[in-house]
């Protein structure tokens, strides 16, 4: 199996309860970024279990799927013992062993689509087979130029005129969806600030930024999906994530 298999593999464990086969693709030492789940591969074999003895099964649907050297990072529609729809990104980091030995995830409810008629899943499919340290790069600057606020002005100079596709639930499509979206939320006092960017992990035209920040006022994780094009920006798909307080956490690794 490849790593992106076993990635696929582990996730659909929660709607087979096939715990054995969930220990044999963890690593022993297993750490979880998932605030609400315990670290270690027995804490997650026992969401497994649990998850297998709901009186309502478990459903996963994986919309994409991408590999970058030690790392798979999905797009996936998760329904928990039918506690409703959820739209998640997935990171695995996979041992010397090709045992699956870290997970980060960011996850929000699933939504009706924004104003441009988009939903937070649909979209390209298609990835295409050119250098993902291209991709890397153009989402990265983005990232520190735009989405940081590090180079403002460099803001046109990523995207092919108002040629953008937008998936974010609030946002219209283009840079001018997007100039609404902000002028909207700034007449709210609202401010979106991203502070840190973790990772940028690519695969092809695609390559997804992890980031930390807040949201009015509020500690947030950003995972931004986005699709390059002759190198331009011409597709994104996001999950915000409100990062719990300390004294909830089910583990102590953090969020990121």
């Amino acid at each position: 199996m490849t790593n992106k298999e076993k990635a696929l593999a582990l996730i659909e464990t929660f709607t087979t309860g096939d715990t054995e086969k969930a220990r044999e693709l963890l690593a022993d030492g297993y750490i979880q970024h998932n605030l609400a789940y315990g670290t270690g591969a027995k804490a997650f074999i026992g969401a497994v279990s649990y998850l297998a003895s709901a009186a309502i099964k478990t459903t996963v649907k994986n919309i994409r799927a991408f590999e970058d050297g030690d790392k798979v990072f999905l797009q996936t529609v998760y329904n928990f013992a039918g506690s409703g729809e959820q739209v998640a990104f997935d990171i695995f980091r996979f041992d010397s062993e090709g045992k699956i030995a870290e997970h980060w995830d960011n996850l929000a409810i699933k939504a009706e689509a924004n104003p441009s008629g988009h939903t937070q899943i649909d979209g390209m499919l298609e990835k295409k087979n050119v250098d993902r340290e291209e991709t890397r790069k153009i989402v990265k600057n983005f990232v520190g130029d735009i989405l940081r606020g590090e180079n403002p002005d460099n803001l046109t100079s990523y995207f092919n005129k108002d040629s953008y596709i937008q998936h974010n639930i609030a946002i219209a499509d283009g840079l001018s969806g997007l100039g609404v979206a902000l002028e909207s939320m700034a007449k709210q006092g609202i401010q979106m600030i991203y502070d840190k960017t973790h990772f940028v992990l690519a695969d092809g035209n695609y390559a997804l930024a992890v980031s930390e920040g807040t949201f009015a006022g509020v500690r947030t994780s950003y995972y931004d999906l986005f699709r390059v094009e002759n190198n331009k920006i011409v597709e994104h798909w996001d999950v915000m994530e409100t990062i719990a307080e300390k004294d909830t956490w089910k583990n102590q690794n953090g969020k990121f």
